[in-house]
């Protein structure tokens, strides 16, 4: 097996093709946002993942710009993907919130749009607003993001276009058993945020077993477990050689029983979920609130024209 994973694709539910190997930008400032996104692009990436929560927006709009300046390649060369911030749910915040999302990114259209959160009685009219600007041709693709099985099947329930996407934390110690059922059966593409488990998973024994075995890092093994599963994955760093060497995967194959001894890990292990937030358990006092990341870089970053 010899595989460039950088060039391989998926095709979603709605016949639009998807990298399945990609950069996050997560808990990262537009500095390092902007040169980890030029990076990556001039390494051959091609899947750029973000979010206004992340506050980063203008630095990966920035990095997006000089990477196809430098490398010479188009728009359409590249998959980006931004998500709904959890202030901005509702039909027409949504709709405000996507204009905000393509200023600060400099980009006429996204390629997937995702529901960042599931937010309590709210995610329905956020969708409908998702569906429209899928419709006019803004968005190529839209999904969701950290929807579990009832929640994935209220929203299909009442929807007219299925979610392409649902972006879920996955990775050894996490493994979404149940939700991934229903997700296959409705055609719906799994992809991983954190998937190297925010480091822990580097530290079982099972995978650095088999990093040995392999002559590969714990972080290649479990992204090439990712990609034999059949889901997109999108590793964060800011370091040259990480970007590099978190893609050189795909010219080696776990065996079906060495996948066996990482499924075994599982121990259904969320960093973030539900109860965390203020919008679910408003009672929590240190529930997490609807704020966007602030950086002191921002303001360096934002479109001129602002």
């Amino acid at each position: 097996m010899s595989e460039n994973v950088l060039a391989k694709t998926t095709e979603l539910n709605n016949g639009v093709k998807m990298p399945v190997f990609g950069l996050g930008v997560w808990k990262t400032n537009n500095s390092n946002a902007a040169n980890s996104v030029f990076t990556a692009i001039e390494k051959g990436y091609r899947l750029i993942d973000t979010a206004k929560q992340y506050g980063n927006q203008p630095g990966v709009g920035a990095g997006i710009k000089q990477g196809l300046l430098k490398t010479g390649l188009n728009r359409k060369d590249l998959f980006v993907t931004s998500k709904v911030f959890n202030g901005d749910v509702g039909y027409q915040a949504t709709l405000e919130g996507f204009k905000d999302t393509m200023n600060q990114l400099q980009l006429d259209y996204l390629d997937l749009y995702l529901i960042h959160w599931p937010v309590d009685g709210r995610y329905l009219d956020t969708w409908r607003a998702l569906e429209e600007l899928y419709h006019q041709g803004k968005i190529r693709a839209i999904g969701v993001s950290n929807f579990d099985t009832e929640r994935l099947q209220d929203l299909m329930a009442h929807c007219d276009v299925t979610p392409a996407v649902n972006q879920l934390e996955f990775n050894p110690l996490n493994q979404e058993k149940d939700i991934r059922q229903l997700m296959q059966l409705q055609g719906i593409q799994l992809e991983a945020w954190s998937p190297l488990g925010g480091g822990e998973s580097l530290n079982e024994p099972t995978i650095q077993r088999l990093a040995d075995k392999y002559h590969k890092t714990p972080a290649q093994v479990i992204l090439q477990w990712d990609i034999q599963q059949g889901v997109i994955t999108i590793p964060k760093s800011v370091h040259e050689k990480r970007i590099i060497e978190n893609s050189q995967v795909g010219n080696f194959e776990l065996t079906q029983e060495d996948q066996a001894e990482i499924a075994k890990l599982d121990q259904a292990k969320r960093s973030l979920w539900y109860e965390d937030f203020a919008w679910h358990d408003p009672q929590n006092p240190n529930g997490v609130s609807d704020a966007v990341d602030q950086w002191d870089d921002t303001e360096k970053f934002l479109p001129k024209n602002k």
